[in-house]
């Protein structure tokens, strides 16, 4: 009997590593690079990209005039239905190694069990933590601002660069290689 309690808390410990590494991946930085094109002028298309953008809530932060870039600012916030389930993961993760901690070692009474009031909220804290931050949207024109179309290259944060994609690829006639949108990850 003792031998499946010790594997039932390695598989526990495991699930918990498991946790760690979903709560890391749910945080990471997802800026990608793409190259976007357009038959219209670069003067509408930066002219749309702006305003698009400022009504998503990015405020400009400069650019440099040489290299023929833009930057924008823009605060990311955690997700709320994220942020609950990884505190209901962690809060039953939490109480499955409690009540495995109480099979092994009797002695303990029902203290381990305690562990489920602590990790729910520790998990869900520490990925609103990591995930909560500020972006950087980068417009660089590569093309001539004199010639008829317009070739930009856009650094952002991936899931900002499929919405530009989604969005505004009608109106701006914005094409790229399709790869955004193909992508599993």
């Amino acid at each position: 009997m003792q031998f499946t309690y010790s594997s039932t808390l390695l598989l526990t410990i495991l699930l918990g590593i498991g946790l760690g590494f979903f709560l890391r991946a749910a945080s990471k930085d997802r800026t990608t690079v793409v190259e976007v094109h357009s038959p219209q002028s670069p003067l509408k298309v930066l002219e749309g990209l702006s305003n698009w953008l400022e009504l998503r809530g990015w405020k400009r932060d400069g650019g440099d005039l040489n290299r023929q870039v833009l930057r924008f600012r823009g605060s990311v916030a955690s997700s709320k239905v994220l942020f609950v389930f990884l505190s209901l993961l962690g809060a039953l993760g939490s109480a499955s190694l409690g009540l495995v901690l109480r099979q092994l070692y009797p002695v303990l009474d029902w203290w381990p069990l305690l562990l489920a009031v602590l990790g729910g909220p520790i998990s869900g804290l520490v990925y609103r933590a990591r995930a909560s931050r500020d972006e950087e949207l980068e417009l660089r024109l590569i093309s001539s601002p004199d010639s008829e179309g317009s070739v930009l290259r856009l650094k952002a944060h991936r899931d900002e660069l499929i919405a530009i994609e989604l969005e505004l690829a009608k109106s701006l006639e914005l094409a790229s290689d399709g790869s955004l949108l193909s992508s599993p990850v």
